[in-house]
């Protein structure tokens, strides 16, 4: 389960993420928290701010991959951090002097959201680099559960530490202290250790030869359809748990910390389960998304918070087992080449959903209520499972799908 662990780069790197993911969890709930203080409570701008943190990956995340192709990964991700790191002094230092406004939330999500643009796909493509082909669905897997035992401690103590501080503005700044855990780890890896992949010369055409690597391989296109439609309504979760606990059960801070931990419980426990599987089937894929889409249904209906909070588990191990299969079976795919492009589309696809889904949630839950919004949210899972795999043969129909890997 954890034979990534032995990799002195991979180990450090894994600690250093595990660092920063507490931070970065903190500050999301606070986030979160603090948009609904400053509207009173407004689903609509929790939807908005959302969508704002994900739309740049929606308008220029293929551009990211372009760049993690063509220059090292590990210059590019200590550069990003530093960015990050500096958003979350700013806007800590803006909401602890009582100077925050809804738009300053707005702003710093949406630049967030541009440098996860070239962040995240060159992230995704470094794992490899440190681990290698054999142990790639592995240090994924792990990397999952790195992230979601994060989004187990962050949120609950986030809950804890709005409801001492009685302000969100130092959990920004603590988020701001953590990047150096993940910035020290990069810095202070064995180069001699790594296996960079070749970056590829600058040419003209490079984005369209991603979209059309993807297009005829349909071992890449059908993950790729699959994490997108699920995405859109998966990366605005969050922002739906918020909704329940607050306006349905109407729960406090600490109490909506504890549901976001119950969702990263189950998150956990399917990172680690994929984690102990040597390969990561099509089943598992189908199963997940499937899953994901029921559950959601099923906890919109839930009539009690504590029934609510049990039914978040399994509602997490059907998400995380998708993520994590989609994740590792498009990389082992992919040529040494082409993976930065390649991922850049998969982060596309993966979090370009939400500025689409979060505001449609973020309506639906206006209209009729967050419970309406979370039980369609599941609906429109299920049909967008079916989309994916009809899209998907109608595509590799009419070009003529072939494996990704023939020279391997």
């Amino acid at each position: 389960m954890f034979r990534s662990l032995k990799i002195r780069n991979y180990r450090m790197f894994a600690a250093g993420g595990t660092v920063s993911n507490v931070g970065t969890w903190l500050q999301r709930t606070a986030q979160d928290w603090l948009v609904l203080d400053l509207t009173n409570g407004s689903a609509a701008a929790l939807g908005i701010a959302t969508a704002l943190q994900f739309l740049p990956m929606l308008l220029f995340g293929m551009f990211g991959g372009v760049l993690a192709d063509r220059y090292p990964k590990r210059p590019i991700l200590i550069g990003a951090q530093l960015l990050m790191a500096a958003l979350a002094l700013t806007i800590g230092v803006l909401t602890m002097t009582g100077s925050a406004q809804v738009w300053h939330v707005y702003v710093m999500a949406f630049l967030l959201g541009m440098i996860s643009c070239v962040e995240v796909p060159t992230r995704q493509a470094f794992v490899v680099e440190m681990v290698g082909r054999r142990d790639l669905p592995n240090a994924i897997a792990l990397n999952s559960s790195i992230f979601n035992l994060a989004r187990v401690v962050g949120p609950a103590l986030a809950g804890v530490l709005i409801y001492l501080f009685g302000d969100t503005g130092p959990l920004f700044l603590i988020n701001a202290l953590t990047f150096g855990g993940v910035i020290s780890s990069l810095v202070f890896m064995r180069k001699a250790e790594l296996n960079p992949s070749r970056p590829v010369p600058r040419a003209k055409g490079q984005l369209r030869e991603g979209l059309r690597y993807v297009i005829r391989h349909e071992e890449l296109l059908m993950p790729v359809l699959l994490i997108g439609f699920v995405s859109m309504f998966s990366q605005s979760f969050s922002m739906s748990i918020a909704l329940m606990a607050r306006e349905v059960f109407k729960a406090g801070a600490s109490s909506f910390g504890l549901a976001s931990s119950m969702f990263a419980v189950g998150a956990l426990g399917g990172a680690l389960l994929a984690a102990r599987r040597a390969r990561l089937s099509r089943k598992v894929l189908f199963a997940g998304a499937l899953g994901f889409g029921v559950f959601q249904i099923i906890t919109g209906l839930a009539p009690f918070y504590p029934v609510y909070l049990l039914l978040l588990v399994p509602t997490g191990i059907a998400l995380i087992t998708i993520n994590t299969a989609a994740n590792a079976s498009v990389q082992l795919a992919t040529s040494p080449d082409m993976r930065g492009r390649v991922m850049g589309i998969y982060m596309l696809v993966f979090t370009g959903g939400a500025p689409l889904g979060a505001p449609l949630v973020g309506w639906l839950s206006e209209l009729g209520g967050p419970r309406a919004g979370v039980i369609l949210s599941g609906v429109l899972v299920l049909a967008g499972t079916g989309l994916a795999v009809l899209l998907t043969r109608l595509i590799t129909r009419r070009v003529g799908g072939r494996p990704a890997l023939a020279v391997a």
